[in-house]
């Protein structure tokens, strides 16, 4: 009798084991595969959004002076006298 219980529980904490390597293995699948699904769109929309484009503002008057910078990166116009 002390031998089919020590065999069922060996054979119990296998099953176990298995189980939860098999879980954990596949949580792991499934965040890899969340992060490369991230990772592929985040590379696809950069690719996609605009590009910045570059201004210029002409001086005018008698005396023209050093030409400001001017250039939108996106979140607004930037202006540099």
């Amino acid at each position: 009798m002390q031998s089919i219980r020590s065999f069922l529980l060996t054979a119990a904490g296998i099953a176990f084991t298995l189980m939860a390597l098999v879980f954990t293995a596949s949580l792991g699948v499934a965040l890899a595969g969340i992060v490369a699904v991230l990772m592929v769109a985040s590379a696809i929309s950069a690719r996609i959004s605009p590009k910045p484009v570059r201004a210029t503002a002409r001086a005018q008057g008698p005396r023209p002076q050093k030409e400001p910078r001017i250039w939108n990166d996106g979140r607004g116009t930037i202006i540099d006298l």
